[in-house]
């Protein structure tokens, strides 16, 4: 209980540092509460960073209990591909057909529908005599992945030059300061619900991750306990992406920083992956609210790509040939 108390209260104090930290003109920085409609933003901006970044960080610690693999993250089932190409196509429809290019709220209908066809791909293609294999999964994530990501090319060089940037920008991911509240109160719904029902399920998770035999001989629904987390997971991280856009590393570095404060017993380590997604995403939002490079403010995507891909290159180091298999 601990460490999760530690994880709510950095989370709290990265909220806080949002709310509150002003950066004045000549580059130092205060505390004090904004205008009343810059406050407004930055609540909204705090509420969309902590659905998805709570979405992403409990999918990120249920597929790597499940996959066995300290190196998963939400985005091996394709998702985010498949999100990127539903944008895409729908970006070159809109081109075709006359229409304004889709912007803002707009964007989550094709994100969500691209990214729950990529899902169902990969669940029918991970399947083996009706039983999700997690092997297959990661490579047919791979497979269908790729694929969308070409789709996503191809549209997006059919797109006329003063769209592209528009979607680009889109893929690079970004906090939206006006969320959309039916995206919104999705994205929360669908984090809240599944660490909730990961935390339920936190016996049966601990015995996944030993191997299928030993799951098994404890009584556990290997594969109907598969289905229903793997499913959670792509509604989840589908939600996130229809809010922000595709957004990197979060679910893999969430479950690590929680796993470390924890302990590695799942109940626990879903609500603090949750917590610790929520405050590693509202951290970088306001890192890049802070950072002036002249030109205007970082995109989102790369602030977590930088620091993300970092520690993904120190985790890959320390955990290579240490997971259980």
């Amino acid at each position: 209980m601990i460490g999760l108390a530690v994880v709510c209260g950095a989370t709290l104090a990265v909220v806080a540092a949002r709310l509150l930290l002003v950066r004045t003109l000549d580059g130092t920085f205060v505390f004090g509460w904004p205008s009343a409609t810059l406050g407004q933003f930055r609540i909204d901006a705090v509420l969309a960073a902590a659905a998805t970044g709570a979405a992403l960080g409990v999918s990120g610690a249920i597929m790597q209990t499940l996959l066995r693999n300290p190196l998963a993250s939400p985005f091996v089932l394709g998702v985010t591909s498949g999100a990127g190409a539903g944008v895409a196509i729908a970006s070159l429809a809109a081109a075709w057909a006359g229409l304004a290019a889709p912007l803002g709220a707009a964007l989550g209908v094709p994100a969500l529908v691209g990214a729950l066809v990529a899902l169902g791909l990969v669940l029918l293609l991970a399947r083996r005599n009706g039983v999700i294999d997690p092997v297959t999964l990661i490579l047919s994530g791979v497979i269908v992945g790729a694929i969308a990501s070409a789709l996503s090319t191809v549209a997006e060089s059919l797109l006329p030059p003063d769209r592209r940037g528009l979607l680009a920008g889109w893929l690079f991911g970004r906090i939206p300061d006006v969320p959309d509240p039916g995206a919104l109160v999705a994205c929360a719904v669908a984090a809240c619900g599944l660490t909730a029902l990961a935390a339920s399920w936190g016996s049966r998770l601990d015995a996944a991750a030993l191997s299928d035999d030993e799951a098994r001989s404890v009584g556990v629904p290997l594969a109907p306990m598969r289905t229903a987390m793997f499913l959670g997971c792509g509604v989840a991280t589908a939600a996130s992406v229809a809010l922000c856009g595709p957004i990197g590393f979060v679910g893999l570095l969430a479950p690590h920083c929680a796993r470390a404060l924890v302990g590695p017993r799942n109940r626990p380590l879903v609500v603090g992956a949750a917590v610790a997604g929520a405050g590693l995403l509202i951290g970088a939002d306001a890192l890049r609210q802070w950072i002036d490079i002249g030109g205007g403010r970082l995109p989102l995507g790369a602030v977590t790509a930088v620091f993300g891909g970092g520690a993904f290159l120190v985790l890959l180091r320390r955990t290579s040939g240490a997971w259980p298999r």
